[in-house]
């Protein structure tokens, strides 16, 4: 997406796409961070929208502020940045296409309502594990459950495609072309999130709605 951009990365081991596989990791967030802050990064970006959100709101926003004042860099999550996707986009009605199970599903919209977004139907491909952190789901499978959802809400002003295990980006302008909706995905919205936080310019087109802004 941003080629011109050094992306440091340091991992947490989620270990699978439930409470359990999250607990695993949680606890490595804020030593990943400050390790990313010692090796010169302007900024923090967690990835992994799950990972973020599931221990619910109030959970997630004390993250975000154990993070700021750790590290002293600005901050975001991916559960964050999908938040102030949908916000920019003007959406309140959402569509939401997932990876997850009920369990995680019900945490999602938790979050979603947290910040006055009202989730109308949701899809999901009800997954635990991954392999090499990745979900194992074709463009074309993601598109379809996309749109699945969006038929399944007709009031939806946009929709959430939720989980950076899914490979997304070409899956946007087929979801917005068939739903006449904006498409939010997770991992557009975690990048994008990440540049606005030192600065940069995110726009690019090809890519859907979100990223034209």
């Amino acid at each position: 997406m941003y080629p011109d951009i050094e992306f440091l990365a340091r991992g947490t081991g989620v270990r699978s796409l439930t409470p359990a596989g999250y607990d695993a990791a949680v606890d490595r967030i804020v030593p990943a961070a400050l390790e990313l802050a010692a090796a010169g990064a302007d900024a923090v970006m967690v990835i992994g929208t799950s990972l973020t959100f599931y221990r619910g709101p109030e959970a997630h926003e004390r993250l975000l502020a154990t993070l700021r004042a750790e590290t002293g860099l600005p901050v975001s999550t991916m559960s964050q940045a999908v938040v102030d996707g949908l916000r920019e986009l003007g959406a309140e009605e959402i569509a939401v296409a997932t990876a997850y199970t009920d369990v995680v599903n019900d945490r999602l919209r938790d979050l979603l309502e947290h910040h006055g977004l009202r989730v109308r139907a949701l899809e999901a491909f009800g997954i635990t594990e991954f392999g090499d952190g990745v979900i194992r789901r074709s463009p074309e499978e993601i598109v379809e459950l996309a749109v699945s959802a969006a038929e399944a809400a007709p009031a939806a002003e946009a929709v959430l495609v939720s989980c950076g295990g899914l490979q997304t980006l070409r899956t946007v302008v087929p979801i917005e072309t068939r739903t006449g909706l904006p498409v939010v995905t997770s991992t557009q919205a975690a990048f994008r999130a990440a540049l606005r936080l030192v600065g940069a310019d995110t726009r690019l087109e090809g890519f859907g709605r979100l990223l034209a802004a």
